[in-house]
């Protein structure tokens, strides 16, 4: 799972990126949530052990994090 927080209402965007900047999923696509905690489901099942990024993006702020996935 990857958890966010919503400081205010935002449609917010949520992609996953390999290691060489290519979009490997689309898991939320400008979705509006109200101010709070959320978390989405991030299913790698198809994807091999290695560094990813995921980028969250609102109207007025944009966070890449990276995360490592072991299998």
């Amino acid at each position: 799972y990857i958890s966010f927080a919503v400081p205010v209402e935002s449609e917010v965007e949520i992609n996953i990126f390999d290691i060489s900047g290519r979009l490997i999923q689309n898991l939320v696509n400008n979705v509006k949530y109200p101010q709070g905690v959320y978390s989405v489901k991030f299913d790698a099942s198809n994807l091999p052990s290695g560094m990813y990024y995921y980028r969250l993006k609102t109207k007025d702020y944009i966070e890449t994090r990276k995360m490592v996935l072991i299998k």
